[in-house]
This record gives structure tokens, C-alpha cells and sequence, in this order.
């Protein structure tokens, strides 16, 4: 696998030689100080051109990359909104696990643009046509502070949907349970821990993408337990698995309340887990 430094001199060389590139810039994982660094991080570079259709038309000028494995052109996706004059992506997999995500942007459209990931960091600007931007933070993806209305409205959202799981269990229609729970009360979990982290660190932290680094402020038994939810196609291993979620999202949602002083509904909880309860003594 190519070294850091030798992925970078190669994206910069390729952009000093070819006139259409103005600038280079960069955002992502690579750029935040506080992800782990490893070998499998994407590239997410942005070329600033003048004229986009130029890429477009020539698809074999992203082989000085390396040689691909398999790739993406998300823009040619019917089913994703694109804007092909402004900004058109390469999602480049190559042969020795190198990613580059690479994105062609106009000049206006990267001026109107740059700012607002502030996880961005110019590599090359041949004519300074870019601004000036402040150094790469992830402090717009820290947690934030819920208000009162949002910390109750996911107590209930979460105990309200554990009703459809309770009765999808009893059904044994795995596929469905799976995706109430992955999409809908796993949801609710995953912000009430968000939020404990938040309060834990001042609301000072991101916990990253799918709120992957959730680990490094839950003490590892909440952590076992977060881990514990995710089951799989047995239904009995289902109902533990929930269970569990229950247990955790109840300890969890108490202490966010009492931190953020406001009472944890109870009884709302309660009358939830007796439910889920007395569906699992119907099996």
C-alpha cells in the first residue's frame, strides 16, 4: 500500500500539471486531529477547475491514480439529485486499498462552497483564487445540547416503537424487527448516549460517523451492553437483545435527565417494558 506521503505528492503533481486545476483542497477523516489514524482512510480531495465537462467526458484521466479496483460515479446515480455543471464525483477503490473520493468542483460553486465543512484544508491554490479558511476543526459535528422538547420526545419515540418490535417478535418476522429496531429505537438509543457524552464532556466532542467512537466515554460495561443489542436472525437472541436495549436506554435516559434537570417520564418506561414483557410470555 502507498505511504501518505507518497498519495499526496502524487494528487498534487497531477493537479500542478494539468492548467484546468486552480486549487486543491481536502476535508474528511484526514483532516480531523481527533480520528485515529490508520492506513484504510479515505482521501477526500476536491479538484477547483474550470471546466467540469472536460473530466466528464474523459474517464480515463483518473488512471493516473493507480490502477482501480472497482469504482463509483455517484452522480450518474438516477436516484441521488446531481449537479453535473458545478461539482461531479470519483469514488476510486484501487488494487493496493488505497480510496480516493475524489470531486472536480467549479470555481464558484468552490467559492460559494468551502466554508461550510469546516473539517476543510487547502493543499494547493495556484492562483489564490480560494479564501482564507481557519484551521480544520470538527466542532460542528459535537454533540449538541437537546432541548427539553427533544429529550422527551425521544423517551417517547423510543418506548412508543418497541410496541412494533414486541409484536413483529411474536410474529417471528425478523426483517421487520430489524428494522424497527436498527432504524427507529436503535435511533433513539444512540442520541440518548450521545447526549450522556455530551454532558461528560461539555458538549466539547463528536462522537463520529454513526457515532462510531461512542466507546471512548461510555464506561465499558454500557459499552458491552450497547454491543449486546445487535442481534441476529434468532428470535430468541432478539428478545434478549432488546431487553438489554431497554435496560440501557432507561439507565441512560435518567441520568441525561437528571443532568439537564428535567424528570425521566417512569412511567412511560415502565408501562413500555411491561408490554414487551407480556408479548415475550405469549412465545
Amino acid at each position: 500500500m502507498r505511504t501518505e506521503n507518497e498519495m499526496y505528492n502524487l494528487i498534487l503533481e497531477v493537479a500542478k500539471k494539468d492548467v484546468r486545476i486552480k486549487a486543491v483542497y481536502m476535508n474528511g477523516s484526514r483532516t480531523n486531529k481527533n480520528v485515529p489514524k490508520d492506513m484504510f482512510q479515505d482521501y477526500d480531495i476536491v479538484y477547483v477547475v474550470e471546466d467540469i465537462q472536460s473530466f466528464i467526458e474523459d474517464k480515463d484521466w483518473i488512471r493516473v491514480f493507480g490502477e482501480i479496483l472497482y469504482m463509483q460515479y455517484p452522480d450518474e446515480n438516477p436516484n441521488f439529485p446531481s449537479d453535473k455543471k458545478n461539482s461531479y464525483g470519483y469514488l476510486m477503490q484501487f488494487t493496493d486499498g488505497i480510496r480516493i473520493d475524489l470531486t472536480v468542483q467549479s470555481i464558484n460553486y468552490a467559492l460559494q462552497n468551502i466554508k461550510e465543512d469546516k473539517l476543510c484544508k487547502i493543499l494547493l491554490d495556484k492562483e489564490t483564487i480560494l479564501p482564507e479558511i481557519e484551521v480544520a476543526t470538527d466542532c460542528q459535528y459535537w454533540v449538541k445540547k437537546p432541548t427539553k422538547e427533544q429529550y422527551f420526545a425521544t423517551c417517547n419515540e423510543f418506548w412508543w416503537c418497541t410496541n412494533n418490535i414486541a409484536k413483529g417478535l411474536w410474529r417471528k418476522e425478523i426483517p421487520y424487527v430489524q428494522d424497527m429496531t436498527n432504524y427507529y429505537v436503535r435511533t433513539e438509543l444512540i442520541t440518548m448516549l450521545n447526549w450522556k457524552v455530551g454532558i461528560l464532556t461539555g458538549w466539547s466532542v463528536s462522537t463520529g460517523k454513526s457515532s462510531k467512537y461512542l466507546y471512548k466515554w461510555l464506561s465499558e460495561e454500557e459499552w458491552q451492553m450497547l454491543l449486546s443489542t445487535y442481534f441476529d436472525g434468532n428470535v430468541d437472541n432478539a428478545w434478549k437483545s432488546v431487553l438489554n436495549m431497554c435496560e440501557l436506554f432507561e439507565n441512560v435516559a435518567q441520568f441525561v435527565g437528571k443532568k439537564l434537570g428535567w424528570e425521566y417520564n417512569e412511567k412511560e418506561g415502565k408501562a413500555a417494558q411491561a408490554f414487551l414483557e407480556y408479548v415475550h410470555q405469549l412465545l
